[in-house]
């Protein structure tokens, strides 16, 4: 194999299982030499895998847990089971599930290929969870919508339900997606009405960004979970 970023994919995806791997046995899986797989280890290590290796007459190699997140390779199988996973929780409101989730997910789906994207979408419809008394629910790519506007400061428009049924059209600066254990929040500073305001995700539709970016406004008081508590109790 004389593709070293393919090679390296490859030594990274044998690191990856939960075992510790003889230089041996790794040279054989590659067909290259020892000598290649401890250049390629110390290439690894460079780009912030932390592998470590064990002394001895055979000698191994094994990942192990670092002080940073480096990036992981996920076989078809694990990247639907966690993309439906965090469509679960993100599209129910678990409690405990917050904005990293969700955060998770859009950079997730970003990057599925389509045949995966299919599957995640056959599973999550495949099944019903126990919906609460109200009957509100989230739609998954609603949230990973905001997410992305979030984190890249991006204005969104969106159709908005009112309690009342009123139905209005919304631009927004989103600022923060907030989590109260049962439903989702967006705190948004709304360019129309020229001042900040919260919206119940699951009165949201039709999102989408418009590609204009922003600079964060400050928030008049506290940060984004105080701020919806306030509007809450008002």
């Amino acid at each position: 194999m004389t593709d070293t970023p393919a090679r390296l994919l490859n030594l990274l995806s044998l690191l990856q299982t939960p075992r510790e791997w003889p230089g041996s046995e790794l040279a054989d899986r590659l067909d290259v030499s020892a000598r290649t797989i401890r250049r390629d280890i110390d290439r690894l290590r460079d780009l912030g895998y932390p592998v470590e290796a064990s002394r001895g007459s055979v000698g191994g190699y094994r990942l192990v847990a670092g002080a940073a997140m480096p990036p992981l390779l996920l076989d078809d199988e694990e990247a639907v089971a966690i993309a439906v996973g965090l469509r679960a929780g993100a599209g129910h409101a678990i409690e405990g599930v917050d904005e990293a989730s969700v955060r998770a997910l859009a950079k997730l789906e970003q990057v599925l290929p389509s045949r995966l994207r299919h599957r995640v979408s056959t599973l999550q419809n495949a099944t019903m969870p126990l919906a609460r008394g109200d009957g509100s629910t989230i739609d998954p790519q609603t949230l990973t919508v905001m997410a992305s506007a979030v984190t890249g400061r991006e204005r969104l428009r969106f159709a908005y339900r009112a309690g009342d049924g009123a139905e209005t059209r919304r631009q927004v600066e989103p600022y923060r997606l907030v989590s109260t254990g049962w439903r989702w929040y967006l705190v948004a500073y709304d360019l129309e009405r020229e001042d900040w305001r919260t919206f119940r995700v699951d009165r949201v539709s039709e999102p989408y960004p418009t590609g204009a970016r922003f600079t964060p406004r400050e928030l008049p008081t506290g940060d984004a979970a105080e701020f919806l508590s306030r509007s809450m109790a008002r």
